[in-house]
């Protein structure tokens, strides 16, 4: 059982990510927001399809597979991700998943510092902005 530890505006409550459940009229990415302060923000992250390749300038992810599979790219590597799985993306790091489970991938995204949804950049398969 995945038991995470959210910090609300009143206290430190649990949080079970297994008894959340993926929007009905999920397209391809639906994302909530668990946490944020300054220093970080979680969300939690549903892909039916895909995230395209892309990077983040000035923040740091970490990504927890809570359920689903895919396909990541991760700079030049590209690998299967599953349940359980956990990875650190650094900054500039190109990286984006296809899903390839039936069930849409359901992650948990950490990132370093407070993320306002801005610092996200496309990029071309070759590495470059677009």
């Amino acid at each position: 059982m995945t038991l995470l530890f959210v910090a609300n505006l009143l206290a430190a409550t649990p949080l079970n990510l297994d008894t959340m459940v993926a929007p009905k009229e999920l397209e391809n990415v639906s994302v909530t927001k668990l946490s944020s302060d300054k220093h970080a923000s979680q969300f939690l992250i549903y892909i039916k399809k895909e995230v395209p390749l892309h990077i983040h300038k000035h923040h740091t992810e970490i990504i927890y597979v809570v359920s689903g599979s895919g396909n990541m790219t991760l700079g030049d590597k590209e690998f299967e991700i599953k349940q359980g799985d956990t990875l650190r993306i650094g900054e500039n790091t190109p990286h984006g998943v296809v899903v390839t489970s039936q069930q849409p991938l359901k992650v948990l995204s950490i990132q370093a510092p407070e993320f306002k949804g801005l610092d996200r950049h496309l990029v071309d398969k070759s590495g470059g902005n677009q």
